[in-house]
């Protein structure tokens, strides 16, 4: 709940965290031309990536990723852009610390201020774009990391409960990651389109390709990731059925082998006059018959490679 401003002689940052209602009407007091409709949407925490081009400023909302170490899931941060002729707003959370760490820098650093600020409006927001996109990477190198550790042990013996939950979790960050990045690059697009039009000048028309091919990279990345552990979801499948049909084949020919034996136990258990039932060792007699019972069916198995 702070509201900070650091200032070059061209640009002047107005840096807001968890921003309260209080911060949100002095903002609007100090910059009246800011439309309610953009105000209402700073307020909303639900918001989805947008871009409104306004007569003398660009409202920008995006999401940057942020690991959430507790639900192991990287979640969405939001941040809200207004760029104006010698002025920039930002308005987020205060979790990503890229953007916390660029602000210090300036506020304590006249030369990184001066190269944050001392141009337009337009080229500071591009640099901290930049810087946010940049952060993307070392969470894309983690996932990364993830699927490879997933990679080497999933031919091992290990239990199968295990493998399934660790895709299952890389699975559910890949796409997590995948959708927030995707929903980033049409906003890029659109300003890049326009941004002749916009009043962040030339600035903006020189870097922003630049931008939108460095996010694309790390959409190719997460995509590819996504395949990979689509593809190792597939294959745990496969190996698990594998060695669930192994051992229902085991159980099936034990019980096959049995049932001959119940069934030969059962009849001479009856009570009635049976062969061999009035000699001396009808139990051995009998006994050698269901040990080559046994031994005959296990042959035919072998030869039919059922074992």
């Amino acid at each position: 709940m702070t509201t900070q401003r650091i200032a070059s002689e061209k640009v002047v940052w107005t840096n807001i965290v968890d921003s309260t209602p209080h911060e949100l009407a002095a903002l609007r007091r100090s910059y009246p031309n800011i439309h309610p409709l953009n105000i209402e949407d700073i307020t909303s925490h639900i918001e989805r990536p947008k871009v409104d081009f306004q007569d003398d400023y660009i409202f920008v909302v995006m999401q940057f990723p942020k690991w959430d170490p507790v639900t192991r899931l990287t979640r969405g941060s939001e941040i809200d852009f207004i760029i104006g002729r010698g002025y920039l707003i930002t308005v987020h959370d205060g979790v990503l610390k890229p953007l916390l760490t660029i602000f210090q820098r300036a506020a304590g650093d006249e030369d990184e201020r001066q190269r944050l600020l001392g141009t337009t409006a337009g080229h500071a927001f591009y640099l901290l774009i930049d810087r946010l996109v940049d952060h993307i990477f070392p969470i894309l190198g983690k996932v990364e990391y993830n699927i490879r550790s997933i990679e080497e042990r999933i031919f091992d013996n290990i239990r199968e409960e295990i493998l399934i939950r660790d895709i299952s979790l890389v699975r559910r960050d890949v796409y997590a990651l995948r959708r927030i990045i995707r929903q980033q690059i049409p906003i890029l697009e659109q300003i890049d389109r326009r941004r002749q039009n916009t009043p962040s000048d030339e600035e903006m028309e020189e870097y922003f390709g630049d931008l939108i091919d460095h996010i694309q990279k790390a959409r190719d990345m997460i995509d590819e990731d996504a395949e990979v552990i689509t593809s190792l979801s597939d294959t745990a499948d496969t190996l698990l059925t594998h060695r669930l049909n192994g051992v229902i084949r085991i159980l099936t020919t034990i019980s096959v082998i049995f049932f001959p034996l119940t069934l030969i136990t059962g009849i001479w258990g009856m009570n009635i006059p049976l062969p061999f039932m009035e000699r001396e060792n009808a139990f051995v007699i009998i006994s050698v018959l269901m040990a080559a019972i046994v031994a005959t069916m296990i042959f035919f198995f072998r030869k039919r490679n059922w074992l």
